[in-house]
C-alpha cells in the first residue's frame, strides 16, 4: 500500500475513532481531556491537543508537530485502554500505532497520560514522556535506516550477469545544515521534482551525523544536473557502485534505473532514495527480492550530542537475495557469437533433460518478446510434433510419397517452396520430413485424426500454461475440423510457436521426456512487480519409446549434410521454412547435439548455419 493510501486509511479510521472516543464519555471527566488530546494529536489539530495540557501552548504544539517530522510518520492512531482517578489526580493508558511509511511495519507502543485538576479542569500534565514513556527533556525521536545494496542476477555457476555501474546519490548530513534545511530542500525539490515535504521529513527524521540519501541519478542525468546540484549549499553527492549494467542475455536480465519521483510514488514499497529500480526483464520481475527492504530503527537522540540514548524498536527488514538463473554464460557466449553475423535471428538453447534455459541469443529480435514470447508460424518445423501422431498411426518412415510442386488437400492448396524430390514417389516419408516437403507432408492428413494431432501437440507442450517469470509463449493450434485443417497443421501453417517452445520440442525428443521451461531456480516465484501471473507448472510427459527411436533417426537424417553439421559430433534436427505475418520467408532449425537442444529462427539467413556455428562454439559431445 502506498503512503498516500495508508494515510487515507488512517483518516477513515480516525473518523471512527473520534466517534468512539466521543461517544463513550458524556460527562466532564478526565476522559474528556484524554479524548481531546489524543484526537488532536492523531488528526493534526495540535491546538486542540495543546489546549488540554498544562504546558505552554507553543511548546506543546511544536513538540507534537516535531514528533511527526522526526518519525517521518504517515499517521498516528490511538486507543484508550484505561482511565483511573484518585482525587485530583488521574492516569490514562493508551495504545499507539505509528505508520512509519515506506512499507515498514506499524510501530506500536503503550503510553501513559498523567492528568490533574487545574482550576477545576482536567489537564494532561505535560512533559516529553507524554509522547513516549522513555522520551525526556533535551531528547528527540529519530528513525535510523540501513538500506541494503542491490543483489545481482546470477548465472547457473553463481557468476553475476551484470557488471557494476556508478549511480550518484545526492544527500545531506542534517547536522551540517543548521537552520537551512527548509531552504536546501526547497531548492532540491525545484531541481529534481521530488516532493519538498518528503525530502524535509527524511532529513528531520534521521540521525544528525548520518548521511541521508535524498535523490539518486544515473551517470548521464547526474552530469546534466551537476551544476545545479553543486550550487545548492549543503548537498553532497556520493558515487555508489551497484550491479545494474546488464550482461548477456541483456534483455532477459533486464535494465535498472535510479529511483525517480514517479517510480517512488508508483512503487510505494521499501524503495528509498539511493535505491535502484528494475525496469525490465528479471530485474523488474524480482525487484523486491533484489532490493529486500530497509533495516529500520526508531531511536531517541540527545539533542546536544546527537548520540543515540535509547532504541525503541527495530525491524531487520526482509533480507535481499540474488536471483539464480539457469543461464550458462559459456553457452550464452556461443549463442551471441552464432547470431552475430545475421540481421534478424533468435536462438534459444535448453538443457535436454531438465528444460532449463541455457542461453537466449538474438540479433535484430527481442530476447523476451520474440525468442521467449514471440508468436511465429511453425512451418514444417512442426512436422516433428506431427510425426509423433503419424508414427503412432502406423505411418512408416519408409513409406514412399510424391513431392509435387503443388497439391490440394481438402480444398487447401499447398506449394512446395523448398527442395523438391520429384513427383514419382521415389522418396520416403523420412526424406520429405528431412527436406521439409510441404506437399508430401500435407498428403498424410487423412492418415491421422484431428484428436491424435491435438494429443501429440499437447504432449510436446504446445498451448500449455507453463510457469516462467518473463513473458513467454508455449504455442497455439486452432480447432482441426477438416482434412484441410489437419494438412495445414502437419505443415505448420496454422500453428504458432516461439523459439522457446520449439527448443523444448527438440529437448523432448533428445531426452525422451517433454519438460516445462525453467529460467530461475531461486527464488521460487517472482515478486509483485512481475508482469506474469504464476501458474502451476505442468507435469513432464514421456515420449513413446518406439516413436522416439524412429524420430531420432529421422532427425539425424534431417541434420546430415546441412550447415548444422558443420563441426564435430553428431547433430540431430530439421531445417524448415515458414512465412511470417508479412509473408517474409523465415527459416527454422530445431534440433540438438549432446544434451543441448536448440531452436533457431532466422529471416534472410540459413538457420541451420546459425545452429552449426553455435554447436561448433559449444563443442558438445555427440
Amino acid at each position: 500500500m502506498t503512503r498516500a493510501s495508508r494515510t487515507l486509511a488512517a483518516t477513515v479510521t480516525l473518523a471512527v475513532a473520534c466517534m468512539t472516543l466521543t461517544g463513550c464519555f458524556e460527562e466532564p471527566s478526565p476522559h474528556d481531556a484524554v479524548r481531546d488530546f489524543l484526537v488532536g494529536w492523531q488528526s493534526g489539530d495540535y491546538d486542540l491537543a495543546a489546549g488540554r495540557t498544562d504546558g505552554d501552548l507553543n511548546t506543546v504544539r511544536k513538540a507534537l508537530s516535531d514528533a511527526k517530522l522526526e518519525l517521518d510518520a504517515a499517521s498516528f492512531r490511538f486507543k484508550i485502554t484505561s482511565v483511573s482517578m484518585t482525587g485530583d489526580e488521574s492516569k490514562a493508558a493508551f495504545h499507539a500505532e505509528v505508520d512509519l511509511g515506506e512499507n515498514n511495519p506499524l510501530w506500536q507502543y503503550e503510553g501513559v497520560l498523567p492528568l490533574h485538576l487545574v482550576d477545576g479542569l482536567w489537564k494532561v500534565r505535560w512533559s516529553p514522556s507524554v509522547l513516549h514513556p522513555q522520551l525526556k527533556e533535551g531528547q528527540r525521536f529519530a528513525v535510523d535506516t540501513d538500506p541494503k545494496p542491490r543483489q545481482p542476477v546470477e548465472d547457473r555457476a553463481g557468476d553475476p550477469l551484470q557488471t557494476d555501474t556508478v549511480l550518484y546519490v545526492a544527500g545531506v548530513y542534517p547536522a551540517r545544515l543548521g537552520d537551512q534545511a527548509e531552504e536546501v530542500v526547497a531548492r532540491l525539490s525545484e531541481v529534481t521534482g521530488y516532493a519538498q515535504d518528503r525530502l524535509l521529513s527524511r532529513i528531520r527524521s534521521s540521525p544528525p551525523d548520518k548521511f541521508v540519501p535524498l535523490v539518486t541519478f544515473g551517470r548521464s542525468r547526474y552530469q546534466t544536473m551537476r551544476p545545479e546540484l553543486d550550487a545548492i549549499s549543503g548537498i553532497e553527492t556520493q558515487p555508489q557502485d551497484q550491479p545494474v549494467n546488464p550482461g548477456a542475455p541483456k534483455q532477459v536480465v533486464g535494465t535498472v534505473s535510479a529511483l525517480t519521483p514517479e517510480t517512488e510514488q508508483k512503487l510505494g514499497g521499501p524503495q528509498r532514495a539511493g535505491d535502484s529500480v528494475g525496469k525490465s526483464g528479471l530485474q523488474q520481475a524480482y525487484q523486491d527480492y533484489l532490493t529486500g527492504s530497509t533495516q529500520t530503527k526508531v531511536i531517541i537522540l540527545d539533542l546536544k550530542t546527537g548520540k543515540e540514548v535509547a532504541k525503541l524498536k527495530e525491524w531487520p527488514g526482509r533480507q535481499n537475495v540474488s536471483v539464480k538463473t539457469t543461464i550458462d554464460s559459456k553457452i550464452q557466449a556461443a549463442a551471441e557469437q552464432a547470431v552475430a553475423d545475421t540481421e534478424t535471428s533468435a536462438l534459444v538453447a535448453v538443457q535436454g533433460d531438465t528444460g532449463e534455459i541455457l542461453a537466449v541469443g538474438s540479433k535484430g529480435m527481442h530476447q523476451e518478446k520474440d525468442a521467449l514470447a514471440g508468436k511465429f508460424p511453425a512451418g514444417t518445423a512442426f512436422s516433428i510434433v506431427a510425426a509423433d501422431a503419424l508414427l503412432k498411426a502406423k505411418v512408416s518412415p519408409k513409406q514412399r510419397l510424391a513431392c509435387p510442386q503443388e497439391r490440394t488437400v481438402g480444398g487447401a492448396r499447398f506449394v512446395n517452396t523448398g527442395q523438391t524430390t520429384g513427383t514419382t514417389g521415389s522418396a520416403t516419408f523420412q526424406d520429405h520430413f528431412a527436406k521439409g516437403c510441404v506437399t508430401a507432408l500435407a498428403s498424410l492428413a487423412r492418415r491421422v485424426t484431428a484428436a491424435d494431432l491435438v494429443k501429440s501437440a499437447e504432449a510436446f507442450g504446445v498451448g500449455k500454461p507453463w510457469r516462467l517469470p518473463l513473458k513467454s509463449f508455449s504455442g497455439s493450434m486452432p480447432a482441426l475440423s477438416s482434412d484441410a485443417d489437419k494438412a495445414k497443421a502437419i505443415a505448420g501453417q496454422n500453428v504458432e510457436v516461439s523459439p522457446l517452445s520449439m527448443a523444448l520440442v527438440a529437448a523432448a525428443v533428445s531426452s525422451g521426456t517433454w519438460r516445462p521451461p525453467v529460467l530461475v531456480t531461486s527464488p521460487t516465484s517472482p515478486g509483485p512487480a512481475a508482469e506474469v501471473v504464476p501458474v502451476t507448472q505442468p507435469d513432464p510427459v514421456v515420449v513413446d519409446a518406439a516413436v522416439r527411436t524412429t524420430l531420432t533417426a529421422m532427425m539425424r537424417a534431417g541434420a546430415a549434410g546441412t550447415p548444422a553439421q558443420a563441426g564435430k559430433g553428431r547433430v540431430y534436427g530439421i531445417t524448415a521454412t515458414a512465412g511470417d505475418q508479412e509473408d517474409r520467408p523465415m527459416t527454422w532449425f530445431v534440433g540438438w547435439q549432446g544434451d543441448v537442444a536448440v531452436a533457431v529462427l532466422s529471416r534472410n539467413y540459413n538457420a541451420a548455419a546459425v545452429a552449426g556455428s553455435f554447436f561448433s562454439a559449444v563443442r558438445m559431445p555427440s
